[in-house]
């Protein structure tokens, strides 16, 4: 349905004229009446008698002329208005409409030879301008055509890879992702039939709402770690599990910054990151599948040759035909015995799976003066808590899930500090003895500290209590961390030292040294990924979002060429919200980094729960069979809410569309608090004299061209392209950031337009 428009202020301008007109004419007559006035105090009484009688016949011809002379004021004031007043403001807004796109039409011959004249020597600027503009263009085509050949190749290879890749920069943001990462994502969603997993990846989106940004945080402290000893191709690898309950392997790389060379830095410093590359490969059904497999194999093998034998031999005695009754009873107690036996262990069995499913996690190897590393920094961020590193062998790698591990190491500390006030607590990491002498299987990390100890039940207690790290909970217990790993968990004492400790037993990976990246090893496993036998699609990217970006600051001081927007339009069974009316159709598109996404959009028919009016169905082309079981607006909006999570919502005539979405918040449990532009406003700001401000007509006067109207996408996508054009033309009066642009808005008329 086709929004309401305000009243316009073309009638207030008419108003304005009459009042004019008539204020002018008063003042004439005022002077005219002083005048008068004056000229009688001065005359004598008989020449007063003369003047009357001169004037008194003639009355009425004083009075056609003062008529007369409001008729020529009537007619003069709004054609000297239109002249000298109205026709320059809207040269102006045309010339800063020229000014702003090259796309505009030129200005059109208005009254008067000199402002022809002045509007022709504009175009003719205009047009050499543009001529220009295209020859530096062509230019900067020829000049970086190279450059744009190999992004070309990049994007051709990234779309045609079967793995899932995703790059960011250091804020989180996403720059590029692949076809196979966008269709993982689709698995990841918990509603994708609506937004196709839209909702979660996207240019600009931050990968954070996917990922637990600990766990990021503590892959790209391992990689930076791993540059600062010079190894040649640092990466990281780490587990996670979705809200969906998927697990997914994501493996992740550095993007590594080009420095000048005449740079500031220590020369051989490692170079600056400014991204990172995450593949990640979903292996829900791999790890369901050797679970699967480990279970029958545990079930064939597990006992089984025993209680065989044992039933074979009794089966064979019971074929004897002279064995008494005595010993017949006692072999088949054998046998009865036995089928109890294998029935427990089948019952034991298929407990022990349901506990091996919970605790089987795969582990990476890392060096385990890296990891106690990482957590004395870790347990030194806390607040009033410090840590040390201890005893440690050097040569000693671990095979762990080090984000688990670490989160217990810190859950462990702060226990320590906040219930027996111990601030100071070291880490000792060595290999446990083993009786032989040979090689350590295992190895003891160590948390000990000097004071008070505790009681065994205590230790229990935080063993099976859920960790909280960071004021975070997490939903995993200490028994589970080391369980993960196989290996052990104990408290001791050391009453000599005054000290105590808790203590890991985990397992021991062999040493690294050979499997770091060098001449004739195996290439990464994003370097062996196989191509996609599908036909060849575009990868999503924009490279420009690893500039730095200021996002400590406050958003309304972001400039609006550097935000991330979506664009949205609703289409509604009618015009008036709080009477009933419901929303038929979302449809969004993005805009980020100043470019239009139109790959990333959301379209969404609803069913609005009621009929639709027979008269805006020619407006909005939507029948009550096209909304028939499609979701009804307490499913969508919270896709649509996840959709635009992040960004600045913008619409033309936003209040229509923002009261749909406000007076649904309550039962979809979702609240639209983000920011909101209106481009009918910034229309008002950047061509105040303009006698309209409909979505067409704007997009007219930017050269705009009008595809899909009165559809919610086609909508957004025009109000999108009407933005991008209006962001010069705000800038061109100082307006550049957010914060500015809704001030202006704000004072324009049509913000008290209230729905």
């Amino acid at each position: 349905m086709s929004q309401p428009g305000p009243s316009h202020p073309q009638a207030r301008a008419t108003r304005a004229m009459a009042l004019a007109v008539a204020g002018l004419a008063a003042a004439l007559a005022g002077w005219l009446a002083a005048t008068a006035g004056l000229l009688w105090a001065t005359l004598a009484d008989a020449e007063r008698g003369s003047a009357l009688a001169l004037l008194e016949p003639r009355a009425a011809l004083l009075v056609l002329a003062a008529l007369l002379l409001l008729a020529a004021l009537a007619w003069a004031v709004p054609r000297a208005y239109r002249r000298w007043l109205l026709a320059p403001a809207l040269l102006l807004d045309q010339a800063r409409v020229l000014l702003g796109s090259d796309s505009a039409p030129a200005i059109a011959p208005p009254p008067g030879a000199d402002l022809q004249g002045l509007a022709q020597v504009i175009n003719q600027l205009v047009a050499q301008r543009r001529q220009l503009r295209q020859d530096v263009a062509q230019q900067v085509r020829e000049a970086s055509r190279e450059i744009e050949q190999e992004r070309n190749r990049l994007a051709a290879l990234m779309s045609e890879l079967s793995q899932a890749v995703v790059v960011c920069n250091l804020d989180g943001r996403v720059l590029l992702y692949n076809d196979s990462a966008r269709a993982e994502f689709r698995t990841l969603s918990l509603t994708p039939t609506l937004a196709n997993g839209g909702e979660l990846i996207g240019l600009g989106r931050s990968i954070y709402a996917v990922f637990d940004r600990r766990l990021l945080d503590h892959s790209l402290e391992k990689i930076d770690l791993q540059l600062q000893q010079g190894q040649a191709s640092p990466s990281a690898q780490f587990l996670t599990s979705t809200a969906s309950g998927q697990l997914l392997r994501v493996q992740m790389a550095p993007v590594r910054a080009v420095q000048a060379a005449d740079a500031p830095g220590a020369p051989g410093a490692p170079p600056a990151l400014n991204g990172f590359v995450l593949m990640l490969a979903n292996i829900t059904r791999e790890f369901e599948l050797a679970a699967e497999r480990d279970q029958l194999l545990l079930g064939l093998t597990e006992g089984g040759r025993a209680s065989l034998g044992n039933l074979s031999a009794a089966v064979e005695m019971l074929e004897y035909p002279d064995l008494d009754e005595a010993q017949r009873q006692r072999f088949q107690a054998v046998v009865h015995d036995e089928l109890a036996t294998m029935r427990q262990r089948i019952h034991n069995l298929a407990q022990r799976n349901s506990q091996g499913l919970a605790t089987r996690w795969p582990l990476e190897d890392i060096l385990g003066a890296d990891l106690v590393a990482a957590a004395v920094r870790r347990i030194s961020a806390a607040p009033d808590q410090r840590a040390a590193a201890a005893e440690c062998d050097p040569a000693l790698w671990l095979k762990v899930d080090s984000f688990s591990l670490l989160q217990a190491l810190g859950y462990l500390a702060g226990r320590l500090a906040d219930e027996y006030a111990i601030r100071l607590v070291q880490l000792r990491l060595m290999p446990a003895p083993t009786a032989a002498g040979g090689p350590a299987s295992h190895a003891h990390l160590d948390l000990v500290w000097t004071g008070q100890a505790m009681s065994t039940e205590t230790v229990m207690s935080w063993e099976a209590d859920a960790m909280h790290s960071a004021g975070q909970a997490s939903p995993l217990t200490v028994r589970e961390v080391v369980q993960r790993h196989g290996g052990e968990f104990w408290f001791e004492r050391e009453r000599v030292r005054h000290q105590a400790f808790f203590r890991f037993l985990l397992p021991v990976a062999h040493s690294q040294a050979q499997t770091q990246t060098g001449p004739g090893t195996a290439e990464t496993p994003a370097a062996q990924a196989t191509l996609s036998p599908q036909d060849s699609r575009p990868a999503y990217y924009d490279f420009d979002l690893f500039k730095p970006t200021d996002a400590a600051r406050a958003l309304d001081d972001r400039r609006l060429d550097g935000l991330t927007y979506t664009v949205f339009d609703t289409e509604t069974t009618g015009l008036q919200p709080t009477q009933g009316d419901q929303i038929l159709q979302i449809g969004a598109v993005r805009l980020v980094n100043g470019k239009l996404r139109r790959q990333e959009c959301f379209e969404q028919m609803v069913d609005p729960q009621r009929d639709i009016p027979a008269a805006g169905i020619p407006v909005h082309g939507i029948t009550p069979a096209m909304v028939r079981g499609r979701p009804k607006i307490d499913a969508v909006l919270p896709v649509f809410h996840a959709f635009a999570q992040d960004t600045v919502l913008v619409a033309h005539n936003a209040a229509f569309d923002m009261r749909f979405l406000q007076l649904q918040e309550a039962s979809s449990g979702v609240r639209f608090d983000q920011p909101v532009l209106d481009t009918l406003l910034l229309s008002a700001v950047v061509h105040p004299a303009q006698s309209s401000h409909r979505l067409e007509d704007i997009a007219g006067r930017l050269g705009i061209a009008v595809l899909g109207r009165h559809t919610a996408l086609g909508d957004a996508l025009v109000t999108a392209e009407v933005l991008l054009g209006m962001i010069p033309l705000l800038a061109e009066q100082g307006i550049h950031t957010l914060g500015q642009a809704r001030e202006a808005a704000q004072r324009t008329f049509y913000a008290r337009v209230a729905y």
